[in-house]
């Protein structure tokens, strides 16, 4: 091949992983804030949440770190065309996902702060490419949400409770939405934060709010854990009915590298109730491992 012949392809090269990069991007609302040179921290929001929840907390890095934020297949303003039942019909398609964002905006050290069941998502993206991220800040986090009785493991819930949590949510999804966001919020001295929870509920498509519900409650993460190599903060709620005391306390032990912080805040969402302290936190974890 000539020389015109090689620049000719090298083009069509970098046109196409231009355009694959945009689709990723597109696909997933991806957002950039903050810091341009700063160390790039990533935010992956929970279960019928959008990007929208990290609100409270940004303020609190954009200073000092560049923001990377999107939206996972099927909420807020994501690309809900590109959902495909079989890819997110477990946490694997999230992951590939992730990796696929942090490919197309070629991030590397990336601090990934993830929510609930992202958490568990960041997990397997760090298993699969462990140079990809230099931290994981996990909030209130669960590798498996119902009990296991063959090894004693405490996950908060049987599995004749998540059965019944879906069949309310298939009966009527906006009044399970209504129901749910106050016990995820908790704070019913703060009744507008449980609002706030509900209305991106409802925000959802309840068809793949169901399925995404299902994939969420129903995973088992727990296989994944010892394979984490990356450096890892676990951050307990108070009173968190979807993770206990005991889910935090088992991550510290299966995770090898892990620091387990014990907030005051209550409830599963701390980055909504508590911003300032979950920020310190993490602040904290950060400037300690650096």
């Amino acid at each position: 091949m000539d020389s015109l012949g090689q620049d000719a392809t090298l083009r069509r090269v970098r046109e196409n992983v231009i355009e694959a990069a945009a689709a990723v991007i597109g696909r997933n609302n991806v957002t950039l804030s903050g810091r341009d040179d700063g160390p790039v921290m990533m935010f992956a929001h929970g279960f019928g949440c959008d990007q929208a929840m990290w609100r409270k907390l940004l303020p609190y890095f954009a200073d000092n770190y560049r923001l990377v934020l999107f939206d996972h297949v099927g909420a807020g303003h994501s690309d809900i065309s590109a959902y495909d039942w079989e890819k997110y019909g477990s946490l694997n398609g999230y992951a590939s996902d992730l990796l696929e964002i942090c490919a197309a905006l070629e991030l590397e050290d990336v601090i990934l702060v993830g929510h609930s069941v992202s958490t568990m998502i960041g997990v397997i993206a760090a298993v699969q490419e462990p140079n990809r991220f230099s931290h994981l800040a996990l909030l209130a986090p669960s590798p498996r949400h119902t009990d296991d009785p063959y090894d004693g493991y405490v996950g908060g819930f049987s599995r004749e409770d998540i059965e019944g949590l879906l069949a309310s949510l298939d009966s009527n999804y906006f009044a399970w939405a209504a129901a749910l966001a106050p016990m995820v919020m908790g704070n019913p001295q703060e009744p507008e934060l449980a609002e706030d929870l509900r209305a991106s509920f409802c925000r959802t498509n309840p068809a793949i709010a169901r399925h995404f519900a299902g994939v969420t409650f129903f995973s088992d993460t727990r296989p994944e854990l010892k394979k984490v190599r990356t450096s890892c903060l676990i951050l307990q709620c108070s009173d968190d009915r979807l993770a206990p005391p005991e889910v935090g306390a088992y991550l510290h032990k299966n995770l090898g590298h892990s620091t387990l912080v014990q907030l005051q805040a209550t409830g599963h969402c701390p980055h909504v109730s508590a911003p300032e302290e979950t920020a310190r936190a993490i602040l904290h974890y950060l400037d300690t491992c650096s």
